[in-house]
Formats: C-alpha cells, sequence, structure tokens
C-alpha cells in the first residue's frame, strides 16, 4: 500500500511539474487606438527564431520559454519586441491582451524623373540603364523569382582577403558573432519568417532577428561584391539569403 502511495505522489509531482513548464505563450493582438483583433500578426520568437501569425481572433500560440524576445509586425503598426516572464507563459486561454500602436503615415513627394529619349532607337538602348542583377527561386514561396544581385569573381577574393587580414570587416563581424550568423540557417527553415521577410524592405527584422545594426548588414553585402541598387532595393528575404551566401563562402575559404 506504502509503494502505490509512493508512485501516485510522484506521478502528481510529475503532472504539476509538467504543468509548471509550459513553454508556449498564447494570446491575442489588439489595435491599441480602435481595441479591435489584428488578423495576420506575424510574432517572432528572436531567440529561438520561429515564427507563427494570429488568426482572424487575433489570437496566436508560439513556443517560448522565460527570457525569450517576441517580436510583433504588422504593416502599419508600430513594431513591439517584449521579454518573455514566468507571468506570461502561466497566462491561460486568450486573457494575455498584446496592443499595437497605429502608425501614422506621411507620403513623401515623389518626382519621377522619365528617360531623356531621343527617337534612335540605337541611341537610346544604348542609354537605357541595365540591371544586371540575377534572379533566383525559392521553393515553397509564390513568388516566381526573387531579385539576387550581381555576384563577380572580385566578391570571392573580398572574402579570401578577410581571411588573412584580421582587422577586414568581414573576418572581424563573422569572427565575433558567429551564434548571430548561426541564426541564418534556422531562419531558412522557419516558413513564416520567409514569408514575412518577402513583404519588408526596411531591415528591421533582420537587425531584430541578427541582432547586427542595419549598417554592418548593408556592409556585409558591399564587401560581398553586391551592389548598391541591390542593397537599396532588395526585399529582406533576399537581402538574408544574400547573406547567408556570403557567410557560407568565408567560411567555405576559411577552413
Amino acid at each position: 500500500m506504502r509503494k502505490v502511495l509512493t508512485i501516485s505522489f510522484c506521478l502528481i509531482c510529475t503532472f504539476i511539474y509538467a504543468q509548471d513548464t509550459k513553454n508556449t505563450v498564447r494570446g491575442k493582438v489588439k489595435s491599441e487606438s480602435s481595441k479591435t483583433s489584428l488578423q495576420n500578426v506575424h510574432v517572432l520568437n528572436l531567440s529561438k527564431v520561429v515564427g507563427t501569425i494570429t488568426d482572424k481572433e487575433g489570437i496566436f500560440e508560439i513556443n517560448a520559454s522565460v527570457n525569450d524576445t517576441l517580436y510583433f509586425s504588422y504593416i502599419g503598426y508600430k513594431p513591439l519586441k517584449i521579454i518573455v516572464t514566468n507571468d506570461l507563459i502561466k497566462y491561460e486561454d486568450n486573457d494575455l491582451t498584446f496592443n499595437l500602436t497605429e502608425l501614422a503615415l506621411a507620403l513623401e513627394e515623389v518626382i519621377i524623373t522619365p528617360y531623356r529619349l531621343t527617337g534612335y532607337l540605337e541611341i537610346d538602348v544604348k542609354n537605357a540603364p541595365i540591371n544586371t542583377s540575377v534572379r533566383y527561386r525559392i521553393i515553397g514561396l509564390p513568388n516566381l523569382g526573387y531579385e539576387g544581385g550581381r555576384r563577380t569573381r572580385s566578391g570571392i577574393s573580398k572574402v579570401l582577403g578577410a581571411i588573412f587580414n584580421p582587422a577586414d570587416f568581414l573576418n572581424s563581424l563573422f569572427k565575433r558573432n558567429p551564434k548571430k550568423m548561426a541564426k541564418l540557417r534556422l531562419m531558412r527553415e522557419d516558413e513564416q519568417i520567409k514569408i514575412l521577410l518577402s513583404t519588408k524592405f526596411d531591415r528591421e527584422v533582420l537587425v531584430q532577428l541578427l541582432g547586427i545594426p542595419k549598417i554592418d548588414i548593408n556592409e556585409i553585402l558591399r564587401n560581398c561584391s553586391f551592389s548598391d541598387t541591390f542593397i537599396k532595393e532588395a526585399n529582406d528575404l533576399q537581402i538574408m539569403e544574400a547573406i547567408n551566401e556570403c557567410y557560407d563562402e568565408y567560411r567555405l575559404l576559411e577552413f
């Protein structure tokens, strides 16, 4: 009888412990001004590099542990970043609400300068700007292709130079942040993160995920011979793929 009681007590303790170690955060996202639920808000766990989106009721559930960082991103609203605490994990059902603040967007004046055409085809063709960027396709995403910048042989030589020059930017950055660069693989494996990045052009999500300044992202690409046009116009998914390609080349040549 005593043995049976001991086993029962252990089972109860195990059940209670399992409840206390719940590793998900579940809640609802609303607009702070209108108090309406927001659908398709991207919720990222920057620490675990996983993502999800809110449903039509604004509800989400994401894998998270104490001290993880959650990042909320939605078009027209200010991003929200919070640190996961014990209180957030212990919340049940949909009692946990996150409010996003709407941005007041002001459209800047855009001046479109037409090409100066002469009417002579041979001359106009020579004067027209040429986009030398290549395109690639990412399996699983609806777009037919993504522009991948212009790669040249000099890109390899620049990466090779980074290995033998300790003061070089790439060598310094990659050696200083190996864990941050390792997040690139996880980012490429998460479909929600890739879909979000394909719609972004401001680099803010990449800055949060990689934990490096925007200026360093641009400098990585320049040192890997991506054009200024690509750096300026590419979406965040293209930028992520470009950084990953540059990092893979660096590691290959380093070893």
